[in-house]
């Protein structure tokens, strides 16, 4: 199945207050408003600077975070983030509108699990360990790395209506190739904080970037003219150099780009 890159639009402002003006936004939702347009900013831009870039060997640095070279597969998965951040902005404008303040997730306590029950008399303990055939079905894995099912509109919108805001981020942002060393300080510390206040999982981020490395140096086993560059742990001059900025920072200008020569003084 071909996977087309989503079709882009003026960036949103990184400033809720702008969007409806005389309007006073609860602070944690102007918060997580903000993160969520700096996100989609840089997925808009990544749809437009991964292909021309995707040559070069600085791109390993990026292409590590996805788990794979292949660019449907990059593309596919920038176009998803890009749908479930604006699902997620249209929902958080929405309370904008109403003037309702969002909430802090807590973890929830896990109640200490019941001792096995003794199994009636003459019944072994392995016949009533055994689940019946006609009973519930296991549960879908959560996490699936490989998955590129890019749901429908309101299938996202009930998406970032049902999940903690924690969750919906993390997503987006492995989708976005947002991880800590991509990012200027100040703009991780608010990912985090997204992460820890509504309901995200570091632990699952580390799975997936776990994952994603492990598949990304079996694609680069195979390619021997791309083993001299290191791509794990890039310095903020390559990620520079490959995104044109850290995230969360306004982009530099491309000295080789065309549209410069041409531009008014």
């Amino acid at each position: 199945m071909e996977h087309m890159a989503p079709t882009m639009t003026r960036p949103a402002t990184s400033d809720p207050a702008q969007d409806l003006a005389g309007r006073t936004i609860p602070e944690r939702l102007a918060a997580l408003l903000h993160v969520v347009r700096v996100l989609l900013g840089h997925g808009r831009r990544l749809t437009e600077t991964v292909p021309e870039r995707a040559a070069s060997v600085e791109f390993a640095t990026l292409a590590g975070v996805w788990g794979t070279y292949s660019l449907p597969t990059i593309l596919a998965r920038l176009q998803r983030g890009i749908l479930r951040a604006m699902a997620l902005e249209r929902y958080l404008l929405a309370r904008v509108a109403k003037g309702r303040e969002i909430k802090f997730v807590y973890p929830r306590e896990r109640t200490p699990a019941r001792p096995p029950a003794e199994p009636p008399k003459g019944e072994t303990k392995a016949a009533a360990a055994e689940p019946p055939e006609d009973g519930p079905k296991p549960r879908r894995p959560a996490f699936d790395p490989d998955d590129l099912r890019i749901p429908g509109p309101e299938e996202l919108d009930a998406e970032v209506r049902r999940r903690p805001f924690g969750r919906t981020i993390l997503a987006i942002c492995m989708d976005l190739a947002v991880i800590p060393s991509f990012c200027a300080g100040t703009f991780w510390n608010q990912i985090s904080d997204t992460l820890m206040n509504y309901g995200g999982s570091f632990m699952t981020l580390f799975k997936i970037r776990e994952y994603r490395e492990t598949s990304f140096q079996k694609e680069r086993d195979k390619k021997p003219h791309t083993w001299g560059f290191a791509w794990r742990h890039p310095p903020p001059d390559i990620v520079r150099q490959v995104l044109g900025y850290m995230i969360g920072e306004p982009p530099t200008p491309d000295p080789f780009d065309p549209l410069l020569a041409t531009a008014p003084p």
